[in-house]
């Protein structure tokens, strides 16, 4: 984690800001900014990817100052903090550069603000994670984490609803719709915070999901991650005296919806150029370019993009200077979050961003789950830990690739077995299935289920579960697998692989705990257009984002 040097505190008061009509007489001795009406002060203190942010900021016709040293943040005229990572170590870069106290003193002067996440957490009094650790202490209360114990799927990944329990600015046009969230953390509503509260959400219990006063705003969710609505909610921002803008909507949003996502397989051509492939059991056809099939993508109502760079499972992809351009020039036109995978060892190229939300590993998951289930012993050595630890567990997603492996009695193998739906070639009627590695070449002795459970405890955030025997076969999910994973784990899973048509979707989330479900070929290829998929869910009962 990049960390500020040479950098010396400002002497600030560091106590709870006043209500706005008691503030208006406080001291303004720091030099202030050139008060140029285009440009926004970001602070980026090196703890993760925030391209999107800026790329969202660019979008609507703002630049970007970034802050260097405490003075940046006290001469700043608004001031963008979009957190990321873990608690703690965000509270330790900010104290040690001394920027803790200039946000403390920026706030008090009731400055135009706005914390995005982690942004948001670290106004309050404390968190509990890897703590208790002290934040801010601007808004009363402490940030804990969601309940699991009860079946309660953690980190709370996708688009939910807000329920605006007050009228501002920031949130007006956003009423109805479902905006981003990807967190594992949140803050409860109390008596002593209430006059900061503009808007909760209900994911298990009822959280803060935004709050406001004066000048000061923040939001759990990820305003350049949700679509034209969260773009409109950050030029409320941006442009506090536009009239903003209404984003249709045909359907109110009530909770958290099911995500739609589109897979875009990569590879090299023989020009050396980075093209987006199908594989029907990994044979490749050319289908068209990476970045403007994924512009397409979010323009039809994709919730997520993914990129599977599948010449990368020998070489690391973020190494890989087309893949990271492909990256860099998406998430310029594409405002839903992004996932790369293929190889992944690591989170960062070599100037420490990616350009991607989430990152899938694959391989070296399997190798590393192996290693823990031998040992019983977590060396945090593995990437799946490295990176889970750094920028948290919602940034990790392990993509499982197995193969159905029939048996007659589920006492003939040491794994995890299912009753199959349909019976196997010889009339079996039980599986278990056995992972692969480098892109399904390679069997492994290990099943799904072993390994799901293994990733989590080793701190995955996700699953993306695929089924190699379905894969291209346009019959459908594998129920089956599905089922058995998602009832595993309380993480999020992606069901990938086999869909052929919108009834494929509505019964996959109808009949498992699946969050969400991914295909390639059928968009790539037009024969279902995703508006399709999300009016048939809505016409089956099933929430969506549309």
């Amino acid at each position: 984690m990049a960390t500020a040097t040479s950098i010396h505190a400002v002497p600030c008061s560091a106590g709870r800001p006043k209500r706005r009509s008691q503030r208006r007489g406080a001291s303004t001795v720091a030099v202030r900014a050139s008060g140029d009406a285009s440009t926004v002060t970001l602070l980026d203190y090196g703890a993760g990817n925030v391209r999107s942010v800026r790329n969202a900021i660019r979008h609507l016709g703002f630049g970007i100052r970034d802050v260097r040293s405490p003075e940046d943040i006290l001469a700043a005229d608004r001031l963008v903090f979009p957190g990321v990572g873990a608690f703690g170590s965000a509270m330790d870069v900010l104290t040690r550069s001394g920027m803790a106290d200039a946000l403390r003193e920026y706030i008090r002067r009731d400055r135009p603000f706005l914390g995005i996440c982690l942004g948001l957490q670290l106004l309050f009094d404390s968190s509990e994670e890897n703590g208790p650790i002290s934040g801010l202490g601007v808004v009363p209360g402490v940030v804990r984490r969601f309940d699991s114990s009860k079946g309660l799927i953690v980190p709370h990944i996708g688009w939910n609803a807000l329920e605006i329990t007050k009228d501002t600015q920031l949130l007006k046009g956003a009423e109805g719709h479902h905006v981003y969230f990807v967190h594992s953390y949140h803050a409860l509503p109390s008596d002593e915070n209430k006059e900061w509260i503009s808007s909760v959400c209900n994911y298990g219990e009822s959280f803060i999901s935004s709050i406001s006063m004066g000048n000061i705003q923040a939001v759990q969710f990820h305003p350049e991650k949700s679509g034209a609505t969260g773009l409109s909610i950050l030029k409320n921002f941006l442009s506090p005296n536009s009239s903003g803008s209404k984003v249709p909507s045909r359907r109110k949003a009530s909770n958290l919806a099911k995500r739609v996502i589109a897979c875009l397989d990569v590879r090299s051509n023989d020009s050396g150029d980075l093209v987006v492939t199908k594989g029907d059991q990994y044979d490749v056809r050319n289908l068209g370019k990476p970045v403007d099939l994924a512009s397409q993508y979010y323009i039809d109502g994709a919730d997520e993009v993914s990129f599977l760079n599948i010449t990368g499972f020998r070489d690391f992809p973020l190494g890989d200077l087309p893949m990271l351009e492909v990256l860099r020039c998406a998430s310029e036109k594409v405002f839903v979050p992004l996932t790369v995978g293929g190889g992944i060892r690591d989170f960062t190229d070599a100037n420490g961003r990616s350009g991607a939300d989430k990152i899938s590993i694959g391989s070296d998951a399997v190798f590393a789950a192996e290693a823990y289930l031998q040992t019983g012993v977590k060396t945090g050595k593995s990437s799946l830990e490295q990176i889970s630890r750094v920028y948290g567990n919602q940034a990790v997603v392990v993509s499982i690739d197995p193969r159905r492996v029939y048996v007659k009695n589920p006492e003939e193998v040491q794994f995890k077995t299912v009753k199959m739906s349909n019976k196997g070639p010889l009339g079996e009627e039980y599986a278990w299935y056995q992972c692969t590695v480098s892109g399904g070449r390679d069997s492994r002795p290990i099943g799904a289920y072993e390994l799901a459970k293994a990733v989590e405890e080793l701190g995955a955030g996700e699953i993306l579960l695929n089924c190699i025997d379905c894969d291209g076969q346009g019959c459908g999910f594998d129920i089956d697998l599905v089922k058995m994973v998602s009832d595993a784990v309380t993480i999020p899973v992606i069901a990938s692989s086999g869909a052929g048509a919108v009834e494929h979707f509505s019964e996959v989330f109808e009949k498992t705990n699946a969050s969400a479900a991914l295909a390639a070929g059928i968009f790539h290829r037009k024969e279902v257009p995703i508006s399709a998929v999300k009016e048939h869910l809505v016409d089956a009962g099933v929430e969506v984002r549309v």
